[in-house]
């Protein structure tokens, strides 16, 4: 075949395979859908004919839109199943094969210029494709795209993904990521408007050489100490905020609120300081059935520890938590509160913070009535990691102090019995051994 046949050849192929693979999806999924359609009422007519019954009151209640009825059968209605067929269309398979038919279409296009080159070499013409202007163009394009793309990262999925901390130490947090923010997007906003501006002014050509720069001191100084200076101030930024919130004065964290969350596959296990305000000691020694966490009972600082279902706390009150883990690591975090450390099996960290907006506030603040804060595990911890988690709600003092006189106390009759059981025990085996 010569080389202007296949030339021809090719473009009409092209839009021949276009036209048959992209229409053919619909129609698979509407024959698909009138076939199961066609089966489903014919299973139905052929019982209708075997077994006619009248049924005591319709199948489909009358709520159902019957605009959604496909068919009546046999006194039946069945309604359309539309969502199955939207859904077809928004499938993973679909979209990689638009891809796939993207790449192919880019491909022959390559190949029929190639042959196009070829030919007119053949016929002894020169070729009238300038492809240092199109890629210079490409350049310009490209740089145009990304552009919109950051306006768009920031208006569109950056006020989704980043909210206002509800927290006092959140809003340094905010700052620090901001001022980071600015920064970095300067400088990609210049660099990437240079990179792609140059090629765009400055394509290649047969009429000029390229300056070629080996050695410049002055450039390489303020490549050097300029990103050095910036990435030295927030180092710095980040260092000293980090340490005002893990650093709390001791007579800050008296006066905090004291409460515990221990984690484990795949809860949250949450005990409050009673009116002393200190938590008894653990050992997990003494876990067992009705002491899940190893709470030393013979300290009297536990015998007032609370047993809380959620977290409860209140709000423009400091909150000291002691986070710690029955099994493997965890990560306590609350990303409301800008709130996250992890939770290590025989080590205790700690995390004080202070919220700033009650639940309330918060659902009139982002007008959602159904908002919660919630505590999370933000360490993949196994095939339950997704449900490790607990509901956190901030009221006002009143109504904390209310909730926590309610809650039950660890150190309960049961508990009470439990050790009595245990110390008579241990002393009829003692009283045994001196015998012996």
């Amino acid at each position: 075949m010569g080389l202007k046949k296949l030339f021809k050849i090719k473009p009409i192929f092209t839009l021949l395979l276009i036209c048959a693979l992209g229409g053919s999806y619909p129609a698979f999924s509407q024959a698909s859908d009138s076939t199961r359609t066609n089966s489903i009422t014919g299973a139905v007519k052929d019982s209708a004919t075997a077994a006619p019954v009248t049924p005591a009151k319709p199948l489909i209640s009358t709520d159902v839109d019957t605009t959604q009825l496909s068919w009546t059968g046999g006194g039946i209605e069945v309604p359309k199943p539309a969502a199955e067929t939207s859904a077809e269309y928004k499938s993973a398979g679909y979209y990689v094969l638009l891809f796939l038919l993207f790449c192919v279409f880019l491909a022959i296009i390559g190949r029929v210029l190639r042959v196009y080159e070829l030919t007119n070499g053949i016929q002894g013409k020169a070729s009238k494709i300038n492809w240092n202007k199109i890629q210079s163009i490409l350049f310009g394009i490209a740089l145009i795209a990304g552009l919109y793309g950051v306006y768009w990262s920031y208006t569109v999925q950056g006020a989704m993904s980043v909210t206002e901390s509800a927290s006092v130490h959140g809003k340094r947090l905010d700052f620090m990521f901001n001022v980071t923010l600015i920064i970095t997007t300067i400088v990609f906003i210049l660099t990437h408007i240079a990179l792609f501006g140059f090629a765009f002014r400055y394509p290649g050509s047969d009429k000029r050489k390229a300056y070629f720069y080996p050695h410049n001191n002055a450039l390489e100084r303020v490549w050097t100490i300029v990103p050095a200076i910036v990435l030295t101030v927030l180092v710095l930024l980040g260092f000293f905020t980090w340490r005002s919130i893990t650093n709390v004065p001791e007579e800050e964290q008296r006066g905090a609120i004291s409460m515990e969350v221990t984690g484990e596959q795949f809860k949250w296990n949450i005990r409050y300081a009673g009116d002393d305000n200190q938590l008894g000691v653990k050992n997990y020694k003494l876990i067992n059935a009705n002491n899940n966490l190893g709470i030393d009972f013979k300290d009297r600082k536990s015998w007032d520890d609370k047993l809380g279902g959620e977290i409860m706390l209140p709000v423009n009150r400091p909150v000291r938590v002691t986070i710690g883990s029955k099994d493997i690591i965890h990560s306590f975090l609350i990303p409301d509160f800008k709130v996250q450390i992890n939770a290590v099996p025989g080590m205790a960290t700690y995390f004080q913070f202070t919220p700033t907006m009650t639940t309330a506030q918060m659902r009139e603040k982002r007008q959602d009535p159904a908002y919660d804060y919630v505590l999370l595990c933000n360490k993949i911890c196994g095939e339950g990691h997704y449900n490790m988690q607990a509901k956190v709600t901030v009221v006002t003092e009143e109504e904390y102090k209310a909730w926590l006189a309610k809650q039950p106390l660890f150190y309960n009759d049961e508990v009470k019995q439990q050790l009595r059981m245990a110390e008579q025990k241990a002393a009829k085996d003692n009283t045994i051994a001196l015998n012996k």
